[in-house]
């Protein structure tokens, strides 16, 4: 991630480097898809698809930048802060399917607190690739702790699958809980057991 400022003086400004998307080269291969599954991409209801498909595809690929706005916790807060019920839109790497739903994220903050939209801007900064809800758990657990220095951070996501739903096994409904922990909140069991309960899970 790009990172132009100290996250004690100004808003960091937040930018997910990722290899540029080439246009062009995806309306091919879309064509070449279509040509592929026995499709023509000239006909009158296709004509559109491939730069129609390009677009989305790099719609969903690109995370919108934004500052990361904390704040001195003057107060000394020591209560857990949640957002609950986040929405998640993400593709995965193995089908190219979309697998959606929620991310409840939270923490326990030290010196700074975050402004309580940017738990979303996170979310959306590893969602919108290519993944594994695995790996996304953690990739949002891990960026919080490393920026904002908590006592403690909790990320669960609920999610969907379409290479589920849609195709193999075809279990429409079938939601997967994946969770990442970090410091109070993983070595705590009662403050474990707060957060789990918060977001309405059993630990």
């Amino acid at each position: 991630m790009a990172i132009s400022a100290d996250l004690e003086s100004v808003p960091l400004h937040i930018v997910a480097r990722r290899e540029e998307i080439d246009l062009p080269a995806a309306e091919r291969a879309v064509a070449d898809l279509l040509t592929a599954l026995g499709r023509d991409p000239q006909s009158t209801h296709l004509a559109d698809t491939p730069r129609r498909v390009a677009n989305a595809y790099a719609e969903m690929l690109t995370p919108r930048e934004f500052e990361l706005t904390t704040f001195p916790n003057d107060e000394g807060y020591d209560e857990l802060v949640l957002a609950k019920d986040i929405p998640v839109q993400s593709l995965c790497e193995h089908h190219l399917l979309p697998f959606e739903g929620v991310a409840h994220v939270g923490y326990l903050p030290g010196d700074r607190i975050l402004g309580l939209s940017k738990l979303a801007r996170v979310v959306e900064l590893f969602a919108r690739d290519f993944q594994v809800q695995e790996r996304l758990t953690k990739q949002v657990a891990d960026w919080l702790q490393d920026h904002l220095d908590p006592k403690g951070v909790g990320v669960v996501i609920e999610a969907e699958h379409q290479c589920m739903s849609l195709r193999g096994v075809r279990a429409m409904g079938s939601r997967t809980v994946t969770s990442a922990l970090h410091g109070v909140l993983r070595n705590n069991p009662s403050s474990r057991q707060e957060f789990f309960a918060l977001t309405g899970l059993t630990p």
